[in-house]
């Protein structure tokens, strides 16, 4: 949730004509992490909560992709996209260790 608030604060700084396109497709992506992770959370099984957990590390590829591309567009200097770009790769190894520990869990049972 921390990684969307950031999001948000960055996508304000974007310029008017990206309101419904690059800053809209950012917000979005970083919406669906959390909100992945916790439906699928709320399911109550392993298979079901590792395959949220999966589309939620899409969607912080996503995320990564497009802050790369707010860097090269210009609409962020890189003092302001990098700190969220390293949060939003910590999140993604996060989420692919807990992804890994639970295919395990579900092999070992």
């Amino acid at each position: 949730m921390d990684l969307t608030e950031d999001i948000y604060k960055l996508a304000r700084k974007f310029p008017v004509e990206e309101k419904y396109a690059l800053s809209a497709q950012l917000r979005k992506a970083s919406i669906s992490i959390p909100s992945n992770i916790a439906e699928g959370a709320g399911y109550g099984t392993n298979r079901r909560y590792v395959h949220h957990l999966r589309v939620a590390c899409g969607s912080d590829s996503e995320v990564q992709t497009q802050l790369m591309l707010t860097e090269r567009l210009r609409f962020a200097t890189p003092d302001e996209v990098r700190p969220i770009l390293d949060r939003a790769s910590r999140v993604g190894r996060m989420l692919n260790g807990l992804v890994h520990s639970l295919d395990r869990y579900h092999d070992e049972h």
